[in-house]
């Protein structure tokens, strides 16, 4: 009869399975009977196994213990890092519990650190790579993401930078909430709030450094919205995000962030509305096999729709407000081209819209 795999073997598979397969997070939910452990990936969930009751207990002992977390306490969140070394991994590893109804909850988050994708390597179409570099090599003006978390915001931004480096003579600076990938030749700074670092405090301070790229990993306030305009009018390439779910919503949210709606249309050069769909995984076309952990899927394809703001639209706004603001072709069309060319499916695509093609 076959041992039962220990406590601290039990942790290395996990985590080398969920490197194998590119998974970003390992769940482990305690429940009356054991264990439930699942894998996010491509940004979804994704069960893989169960633990028993038995083995439960220890397993979640073990990752405490590697993680320097009290493994007695269950009753409060903590949080905590297993040591490369300890992990077996080739990055770095985060561990969060929290307790629920049902027992101890343990995030395991796998930070890979890949180097910066370009412009072309992200699988955008043709013309709108052309218009962003187009814009990126402006000397002022704003650039603007939106989307969900997760929805690959940050990987288009980093290709935009290593664009712009690759320009060369340009000061760049960046705040972010964290600094997911540190690139050589940019002056990097991570906000801190519990200090008062808020993405305000940093952007009105690094201005005065006199950047002529500023990157704020996100506007949240109506001081950051209206330092980033401010920066925009003034000489500075602004990039950042704002969460608003469309190109018009973007136009919508800044516009009540921001006092001056004029402002507003005049520093705006380019709007980007971002989701990633899920490839359909090139060994099995769909369904399901080892190299995907049986999901059909491996690897996700950004859509994007897009208003670039010229002398035409800028008057309609000033005129009609972003009622008139609609990207052609819009997230459902790029959606669409995708599955047309054999890369994903109706299901993926009824997953993100919530309906059929």
């Amino acid at each position: 009869m076959k041992p039962q795999p220990s406590a601290p073997e039990i942790v290395a598979e996990l985590l080398a399975q969920a490197e194998k397969a590119g998974a970003s997070d390992i769940h482990l939910q305690m429940t009356s009977s054991g264990a439930e452990v699942s894998f996010r990936l491509d940004g979804v969930m994704t069960p893989i196994t169960k633990l028993p009751e038995e083995v439960a207990a220890h397993v979640f002992g073990r990752i405490k213990y590697l993680a320097r977390l009290k493994t007695y306490q269950e009753s409060l969140p903590q949080d905590g890092r297993i040591d490369r070394a300890d992990s077996g991994l080739q990055h770095d590893v985060r561990v969060a519990t929290y307790p629920t109804v049902t027992g101890e909850k343990i995030v395991i988050r796998l930070f890979q650190q890949p180097t910066a994708c370009s412009l072309s390597e992200l699988g955008l179409d043709n013309g709108l790579v052309a218009e962003l570099e187009s814009v990126l090599r402006r000397d002022s003006g704003l650039i603007l993401f939106t989307g969900p978390a997760g929805s690959g915001k940050t990987t288009t931004i980093y290709a935009c930078l290593r664009y712009i480096l690759n320009l060369g003579g340009r000061h760049i600076i960046t705040i972010e909430d964290p600094v997911e990938q540190i690139i050589p030749g940019l002056m990097q700074t991570e906000v801190n709030e519990a200090r008062g670092l808020t993405f305000a405090v940093a952007a009105r301070h690094l201005l005065r450094q006199d950047p002529q790229v500023l990157v704020l990993g996100e506007m949240r306030d109506d001081e950051t919205a209206t330092l980033a305009v401010r920066a925009a009018l003034t000489g500075h390439l602004v990039i950042s995000t704002l969460h608003a779910g469309s190109c018009k919503g973007v136009f919508e949210r800044l516009m009540v962030m921001c006092a001056d709606r004029y402002a507003v249309i005049t520093s705006v050069e380019m709007v980007l509305n971002q989701r990633l769909m899920r490839k359909l995984c090139n060994q099995c076309k769909g369904a399901g096999c080892a190299e995907c952990v049986n999901t059909g899927y491996r690897g996700r394809i950004p859509l994007v729709e897009w208003v670039r703001v010229d002398a035409a639209l800028r008057r309609v706004l000033r005129s009609d407000g972003p009622e008139k603001v609609s990207p052609a072709p819009n997230l459902e069309q790029c959606a669409r081209d995708v599955i047309a060319r054999g890369l994903s499916d109706s299901k993926e695509f009824e997953r993100i819209f919530g309906h059929e093609p």
